[in-house]
């Protein structure tokens, strides 16, 4: 359901930002304004993304093989990451670029002036494109609120294990601010006669996609590198083996996301210490089993019985080797 809810997002996305863009493009070749170009620029990059993502989405979906074991659910994290270089690369820097070439431009002398109808355009364009944006982002909401249960946009943000939401969220947060950064700045111009204020206007577009992206970079490193399952699914493992007949509890766990999904679940259960090997060996496939009922995401559940005792301490990990010396 959360994979549905989030290709839905994105296929809204996509469809909303090739038309901005396309109508963005038509507006900068009939005035030359520089936060056009960078706002064009910016849903270029945005609908770009949302193909990454629907790729990312559909190569996650790959069959298991004898070299990747645990299937290809992190291609998902993969295009995520990729989608946080464009949007920083193609849409911040180019934006930022963009207002310095202006600016430079304008302080020449050489930059276009556009005293007729035409320099109307952009805002007409601008407003159509925040009401199609709004529409995107409302529909990222709706499904956002399907699953991101009490936590906060924030925490949610943060938290998801599903990257596509929250990179639609975020995405099409900054296209809203980039729109109404970018009207600011095509409208004090019209308004002053000031062509500094579109330079401002496409500065500030390219520094707030450079904050996105950052942001949007660090969450899917944080899922790259590995992340453990929620709480609540920690919790519902616990509940389950605690319940299983044969296992008196779990001496130690460890989860890790294999996918958005896919759960990989290692643990040490205590067992009866005059249990046989087959009442073992019944104890652990209960355990199993409870384990998948209760946490549907544990795609890989490895289980290792021992005697629990509550003084034993583990063994520290040895020392790394010094490096040779030269």
């Amino acid at each position: 359901m959360a994979t549905d809810g989030g290709n839905k997002a994105v296929i809204a996305a996509l469809l909303a930002n090739t038309g901005i863009a396309i109508t963005k493009f038509l507006a900068f070749f009939l005035t030359g304004f520089s936060s056009m170009l960078a706002e064009a620029i910016h849903s270029v990059a945005d609908a770009g993304n949302q193909g990454l993502l629907l790729l990312g989405a559909k190569k996650s979906k790959k069959e298991a093989t004898e070299e990747h074991p645990f299937g290809y659910g992190r291609e998902r994290y993969i295009y995520s990451f990729i989608v946080a270089i464009v949007l920083f690369s193609v849409g911040g820097l180019f934006a930022l670029y963009e207002a310095y070439h202006k600016f430079h431009e304008i302080h020449s002398g050489h930059a276009e002036i556009v005293d007729n109808w035409k320099r109307f355009v952009p805002v007409g364009v601008l407003l159509v494109a925040i009401v199609l944006e709004s529409l995107s982002l409302r529909t990222a909401i709706i499904e956002t609120n399907k699953v991101r249960g009490k936590a906060s946009f924030a925490t949610f943000i943060r938290r998801a294990k599903q990257p596509e939401l929250p990179v639609i969220l975020l995405e099409d947060i900054a296209a809203l601010l980039g729109l109404v950064f970018a009207l600011l700045g095509v409208g004090l111009m019209l308004i002053t006669g000031n062509q500094y204020f579109d330079v401002a206007g496409t500065a500030l577009i390219g520094i707030l996609l450079v904050i996105v992206a950052v942001i949007l970079a660090i969450e899917t490193k944080s899922l790259l590198l590995g992340e453990s399952a929620s709480d609540d699914a920690k919790q519902h493992i616990r509940d389950a083996v605690a319940a299983t007949a044969g296992v008196e509890r779990i001496i130690h766990m460890k989860t890790l996301h294999l996918g958005p999904e896919e759960l990989l679940v290692a643990a040490k259960i205590g067992v009866s210490q005059g249990a046989s090997a087959e009442e073992v060996a019944a104890a652990i496939d209960a355990a199993e089993k409870a384990i998948r009922e209760a946490e549907p995401t544990a795609a890989a559940i490895y289980l290792e019985p021992d005697i629990y005792r509550a003084d034993y301490v583990p063994p520290e990990r040895p020392a790394p080797p010094p490096p040779p010396s030269h």
